[in-house]
């Protein structure tokens, strides 16, 4: 069952007239998508995080989840873009367009909107916000915080890395060195150490913080894994949103027993046809899962708000499959996966 540090339900905002959203400025792009057979008078607004859709990974599944709403709940919605570089300045404008849009709720992709969405929640106080992987904003009463146990996952397929590794050395690549990047390295590194004590988990950075470039610099991603693989690495984790594609084509040329694990959607699936076949497993963070039951709560007419977390017991996290490659691994995963589910194993989410 779902862990809730703070839930509370509360009537939806009354429906806004219907208009049309101005439009974005020149780092922004935006698509409208409402059926003809609308069913519901709900707006939905997302604003993606660098990448946006396409990128085969964070996005893409908070896409995943706006389009089943959509499919399912005949719900308006508004996407629009978000460039690399980007000011907060820049991320407010972008809330505030789909707030004055009449779009209700507003979703923000991604912890890098924390600041922007906490002054642009201030000016709409009957507009109800989520934010996906923040949580430093649950105090205000119209955010909603969906934030996911990552180091769970990360935790199980460290241990398929350890397991599927020959030489005893694998590697972890994030996008940009947060926080929240930190909990799939310490995930990823418990899980490996759980299966071999002795296995070199190399980690690397793509970049620091302001600078959030990590999660669209595929070239450099590419770089990074050479260099791991270069050291002995044969198995490379990629948590860095976009900038994976380049991981997957590093590890694709490597060769024979080289493998890479994807992550947030299933990169086996998502992937070109040119690298699927180098990737072991992903783990899995259901954004769509969360980004759907919100929108649904609006639907419903009881947004839910507060702190929602998603982990292993509720299938918010997990590892994918879809790679049959996997079969050799999977018992073992299962395995801790339900002793952490049972709370036999504890997963910090510090390095």
């Amino acid at each position: 069952m779902r862990r809730v540090t703070k839930l509370v339900a509360v009537v939806a905002a009354a429906t806004f007239a219907l208009a049309a959203c101005g439009g974005g400025s020149d780092d922004d792009s935006s698509t409208d998508a409402g059926g003809s057979s609308a069913t519901s008078d709900v707006k939905v607004g997302l604003a993606y995080d660098v990448g946006g859709r396409g990128d085969q990974s964070f996005n893409d599944s908070a896409a995943t989840g706006l389009d089943k709403a959509k499919s399912e709940f005949g719900v308006e919605a508004k996407e629009l873009e978000a460039s690399t570089g980007e000011t907060d300045t820049q991320r407010e404008e972008r809330l505030r367009l789909l707030a004055q849009g009449g779009y209700n709720p507003v979703i923000a992709v991604g912890y890098a909107y924390a600041t922007a969405l906490g002054n642009v929640a201030k000016e709409f106080p009957d507009t109800q916000f989520a934010i996906i992987d923040d949580s430093t904003l649950a105090d205000t009463a119209n955010v909603t915080s969906l934030v996911f146990a990552e180091e769970q996952g990360s935790y199980l397929v460290g241990a398929i890395a350890a397991e599927a590794s020959k030489t005893g050395s694998i590697g972890y690549i994030g996008g940009v060195n947060t926080p929240l990047l930190q909990k799939f390295e310490a995930g990823f590194t418990q899980g490996a150490e759980a299966v071999n004590k002795d296995i070199k988990v190399q980690v690397k950075y793509l970049s620091q913080p302001p600078d959030y470039s990590g999660f669209g610099a595929p070239d450099k991603a590419e770089t990074t894994a050479q260099g791991m693989i270069d050291a002995d690495a044969d198995v490379i984790y990629a948590a860095a949103g976009g900038s994976g594609s380049g991981v997957f084509k590093a590890v694709k040329a490597a060769g024979a027993d080289h493998w890479a694990i994807g992550v947030d959607s299933d990169q086996y699936l998502t992937a070109g046809d040119d690298v699927k076949d180098v990737i072991l497993t992903s783990m899995l963070k259901r954004v769509d899962t969360s980004v759907y039951d919100f929108v649904k709560s609006a639907v419903d007419g009881k947004v839910l708000t507060g702190v929602q977390e998603f982990d292993l017991s509720d299938e918010g996290i997990d590892y994918s499959t879809s790679n049959s490659a996997v079969e050799s691994y999977e018992a073992k995963a299962d395995e801790l996966k339900k002793q952490i589910i049972d709370g036999d194993i504890t997963v910090s989410d510090k390095p």
